[in-house]
């Protein structure tokens, strides 16, 4: 039954099996990394195939300088958008645990979560400081809809948008992480986020379902749209315009030239395999908002 998926424990019994994983393995990332550690000027800040001109004519058009900085700016976007979902998803779990009981394990690894997410906001904020490059926000529209989706989500779309945002990063962080020619602190950071997430991840799995298997299909049937619609803004997030201009790129040709790009589509389609994977089992793929996932190339 696909409601089954995730729900082998009970609520209570993956809360304290996560809280007791917090308390064994949590990092402070002001004192675990090296903030001060030198900058390779020729060292990627993620693999070349996954930054979204690869294989393009511009990027073929860049050096190997270029190509290193343009990576850097999409990480420093990457970490923009992180912060800017993790805040939204600290705001709907402390909204969630308003409505708890205190003493429940549930509601108090609702809390470790945010305070692991804190950690995570500080980290990226702090990696953006010594990268030198600006933060990149969220468009009008995108800041609008995510206010929306902080001050009401509830049940199934609100795991669900979690899981996309915290999924899609971490395929990308994960590849990262084991990378050695990569930038030591990216990889320090991708390592300090991947081991938390995945705790994360498993929360937000494992309460995606119960939810689905409570809701009925007037509910499910919005909580399909608004979770196409956050799949749709999670992957419009992860690169800004204005990246392509720290390379000498109109952001406007650059943003074409990576919707067009198969390489990117393909490596968009790759980051959410997983979260996909689990919300087509729970059947919250289907209906109108399918489209939305296409033109994401989500799927």
């Amino acid at each position: 039954m696909r409601w089954a998926v995730g729900m082998a424990e009970t609520r209570e019994q993956t809360a304290d099996r996560l809280l007791r994983s917090s308390a064994r393995v949590s990092y402070d990332p002001v004192v675990e990394i090296d903030w001060a550690a030198p900058l390779d000027p020729d060292a990627f800040w993620l693999p070349p195939h996954r930054s979204s001109l690869y294989g393009t004519a511009l990027w073929e058009r860049l050096d190997h300088r270029q190509r290193v900085e343009l990576t850097k700016h999409e990480v420093a976007s990457g970490a923009s958008a992180g912060i800017w979902f993790e805040t939204i998803l600290m705001q709907m779990l402390v909204r969630e645990y308003y409505r708890q009981d205190p003493t429940s394990r549930h509601a108090q690894y609702a809390l470790t979560e945010v305070a692991d997410e804190c950690r995570h906001s500080v980290m990226f904020g702090r990696m953006i400081e010594t990268m030198g490059c600006p933060v990149y926000p969220a468009n009008p529209l995108e800041q609008v809809l995510g206010g929306f989706l902080k001050a009401t989500a509830r049940g199934p779309h609100m795991y669900a948008a979690i899981l996309l945002a915290e999924e899609i990063l971490d395929a990308f962080q994960r590849e990262i992480m084991v990378d050695a020619t990569l930038q030591p602190l990216i990889r320090a950071v991708a390592h300090i986020h991947v081991v938390e997430e995945a705790r994360h991840v498993a929360y937000a799995r494992a309460e995606l379902a119960r939810q689905v298997a409570a809701a009925g299909p007037a509910r499910l049937a919005y909580a399909r749209l608004v979770t196409a619609r956050a799949a749709y803004s999670v992957a419009n997030r992860l690169v800004h315009p204005r990246v392509y201009a720290a390379v000498g790129i109109r952001p406007r040709d650059g943003v074409a030239a990576a919707r067009a790009n198969p390489h990117w589509q393909g490596t968009l389609r790759w980051a959410a395999g997983k979260a996909r994977a689990y919300l087509d089992e729970l059947g919250m793929l289907s209906g109108p908002g399918r489209r939305l996932w296409r033109r994401a190339h989500l799927i």
